[in-house]
């Protein structure tokens, strides 16, 4: 079970991060428009910090987005290029 939270996580984090990067917006300007800090967004995003109901609704707020979209899989790529990125997103950081 804790592998399946653990992956819905990390699921959230990258399609957070992937949305940001798609609509061209930095991360400084994605924390102004949602009210929270720079440093909480990147806490976020490298999985360092795990964020409140209300923040991921500001975040989604700030995207234009449904949370829904937080927490969908890709269909286009496979679960296991998907699992790559992301590790390969959180090596980056550590």
């Amino acid at each position: 079970m804790n592998d399946d939270i653990q992956l819905a996580t990390q699921q959230v984090v990258y399609n957070l991060k992937k949305i940001r990067e798609e609509k061209n917006i930095s991360q400084l300007e994605l924390a102004h428009r949602a009210g929270i800090s720079q440093n909480m967004v990147t806490y976020i995003e490298t999985g360092k910090r795990s964020p409140t109901l209300q923040t991921l609704i500001k975040l989604c707020v700030a995207l234009e987005v449904s949370p829904s979209k937080l927490f969908t899989e890709e269909k286009t790529e496979k679960k296991d290029s998907i699992k790559q990125k992301i590790i390969n997103d959180i090596e980056r950081y550590l």
